[in-house]
This record gives structure tokens, C-alpha cells and sequence, in this order.
């Protein structure tokens, strides 16, 4: 694959990662009621979200209710509410600078050099984005987890297990994590020539000067 298509590839990777990343973060789904169980105690779904919970009644009816005090939520949740914010943020800005150093734009076309270095920048930021998006899910997860196992007295068919949104931000971060190392193996081609012939240069001349 070359270099612009590898580029290119990367770029479209990471895009989609960031817009399933966007869509991660608005979901109300993070975790759902537990199916598990002899029997259903309730005829009501409950999602719940990172900005929302929400109740699914048998009949279609959904009811959603914002969180309405930041600080009165558990810290898992503002720990995954700033990771996905600046996750959010990370791979906006890789956007703009990865549009920028891509090899099919015309920006910037008379310093190639310093156009690859860009993308490679571009990449860095989508990498840390997915690392994000991975922390704030996997924080997630790992407290759900917790509360479904550990010992209650509520039923387990009455726990949280979880939602579809997880499996959309683990999906995110690795799309941004994969688009971002292939924009980051954008070397610039110059500068390792540059680099090979200094190697090949160095030992004749260290031999002209015995």
C-alpha cells in the first residue's frame, strides 16, 4: 500500500472512529436492566447513560430523564464523562490537522517533509483519542461488572448488565487506534534519505581523515 493510500485509509479509520466515539457518548445504553434469571420481575427496561437514564415500558413508551446533578453521580461516571469529552475533542483536532498534512490536499505541497511530519501529529492525537474512548468504556464496564457480581440482596434479574454502547466505544477506540497508527507511519520520505545518507557518509569520511 503507499504512502498516500495508507494516508488515506487511515484517515477515513479514524473519522469513523471518532463519529462512533460521538455516538458512544450520546447513547443512553452504557448499561441496561439484567435479563438473567427464573423470571422478568418487571415489565420495564431501564438504560442508562452517561447524560441520561431512560425506561423502555412493554408497550413502545420510552421515558428519558437527564442527570441532573454533576456532582451527586458516582465518580466512574465523571471519569467517563471527561474521558469521552476529551476524547471527543482529541480526535476533532486530529481531523483538522491530519485534513492538513495528507498527502492528497493541496496544503502545504512546496514542504512535503513537514507535511508528513503533520499527519504523523494527526495520528498521535487520534491514537490518544481511542485511548480514551478505551479508558472511559473499560471503566465502565469494569464497575458494572462489579455491581452485577458482587454480592445483594437485590435479584440478579433486578442488576445492570452491559449496554450496547460499550461495545460501540470499544469498536471506536479501535478504529481510531488503528487510523491513527497508519497515519503515524507516515515517515517523511525525505528525511530518511537524508538520515541513509548520512549512515553511508560517515565511515568514508572518518577513513579520508586517517
Amino acid at each position: 500500500m503507499g504512502g498516500g493510500a495508507r494516508q488515506l485509509a487511515g484517515y477515513l479509520a479514524a473519522v469513523a472512529g471518532w463519529l462512533a466515539a460521538l455516538a458512544a457518548a450520546v447513547l443512553p445504553h452504557w448499561r441496561q436492566s439484567s435479563y438473567a434469571g427464573d423470571a422478568i420481575i418487571t415489565a420495564v427496561g431501564l438504560h442508562e447513560g452517561l447524560w441520561m437514564s431512560c425506561a423502555a415500558q412493554s408497550t413502545g413508551q420510552v421515558q428519558c430523564r437527564l442527570h441532573d446533578s454533576l456532582l451527586s453521580l458516582e465518580v466512574h461516571i465523571q471519569t467517563s464523562r471527561a474521558l469521552m469529552v476529551i476524547s471527543l475533542l482529541l480526535g476533532f483536532f486530529g481531523i483538522i490537522v491530519s485534513v492538513v498534512g495528507m498527502k492528497c490536499t493541496k496544503v502545504g505541497e512546496e514542504d512535503p517533509v513537514t507535511k508528513s511530519r503533520i499527519a504523523v501529529a494527526g495520528g498521535v492525537l487520534f491514537v490518544l483519542s481511542g485511548l480514551c474512548t478505551l479508558a472511559a468504556v473499560s471503566l465502565y464496564a469494569t464497575q458494572v461488572t462489579h455491581e452485577f457480581f458482587r454480592e445483594s440482596i437485590v435479584p440478579i434479574n433486578a442488576r445492570y448488565e452491559f449496554g450496547s454502547a460499550l461495545f460501540v466505544g470499544w469498536g471506536a477506540s479501535s478504529l481510531s487506534m488503528l487510523g491513527g497508527s497508519l497515519l503515524c507511519c507516515s515517515c517523511p520520505a525525505q528525511e530518511r534519505r537524508g538520515q541513509q545518507y548520512q549512515r553511508q557518509s560517515q565511515p568514508s569520511t572518518a577513513r579520508e581523515y586517517v
